[in-house]
C-alpha cells in the first residue's frame, strides 16, 4: 500500500488499514521514528477501558436533579 504526500504534508491513510484498524473522524494518531522508519499507531482512548464497568438503571431525572442541588447546598455551607 502506499500514499502520497501533498503539498501541505498531508497523506490518506488507505481503506483497508482504516477499516482493520477501525479508525474513524477525529481519532489520533500517534508517529515515531523507529530506526530510520516511521511507525504510526492508532491512540487508544484511555476512558475506553472503563467500558461496562459502571451499572446505571433507571432513575428519575426530578429527583436526581433535587439530590444534586441538595449535595451542593451540604457542601457550600
Amino acid at each position: 500500500m502506499q500514499s502520497v504526500i501533498t503539498a501541505k504534508f498531508q497523506i490518506t491513510i488507505p481503506k483497508d488499514v482504516r477499516e482493520r484498524l477501525k479508525l474513524s473522524i477525529h481519532d489520533t494518531l500517534e508517529w515515531k521514528i523507529d530506526r530510520g522508519k516511521i511507525v504510526v499507531l492508532p491512540v487508544q482512548k484511555k476512558f475506553l477501558k472503563y467500558r461496562n464497568r459502571i451499572k446505571t438503571g433507571p432513575g428519575k431525572i426530578e429527583d436526581d436533579i433535587k439530590q444534586a442541588r441538595q449535595d451542593r447546598i451540604t457542601k457550600y455551607r
